[in-house]
């Protein structure tokens, strides 16, 4: 299986992410939130890392308008629309790989659509 190719420069990623985690922790008075380039980034980024650990192309995961993959292991799809779709807006998807909202709250608050049998990413979340 080929290794997904990163178009997000690692360490720049992380930045973003923390930039986010950052934003969304304070506790205390509105939080200045990250640009709008800064959440694209970490978005995209912990979609690259979604991948590079659950390779393969039978879910398809979407955080509009920020970025989509394929990832885990699994019949390969390769026209119309996939069998197994997730998706989540930034803020649940970020939540999610950080460990501030687990899949299945997520899933039971109706913050991400789900749909397929593999359609699944409690075993993969948190990323971080």
């Amino acid at each position: 299986m080929a290794i997904a190719r990163r178009r997000i420069d690692i360490e720049e990623g992380r930045a973003a992410l923390a930039a986010w985690q950052a934003a969304v922790g304070q506790e205390t008075g509105p939080a200045t939130p990250p640009s709008r380039t800064r959440l694209a980034t970490a978005v995209r980024y912990s979609l690259e890392e979604l991948t590079a650990r659950a390779p393969g192309n039978s879910v398809e995961v979407r955080v509009p308008p920020f970025g989509v993959t394929q990832c885990v292991e699994g019949p390969r799809h390769t026209r119309g629309t996939p069998p197994n779709v997730i998706e989540c807006d930034a803020a649940t998807w970020l939540a999610m790989v950080t460990g501030r909202l687990s899949w299945e709250a997520a899933v039971d608050a109706g913050r991400v659509a789900a749909s397929g049998l593999r359609a699944d990413l409690s075993e993969l979340l948190p990323l971080f």
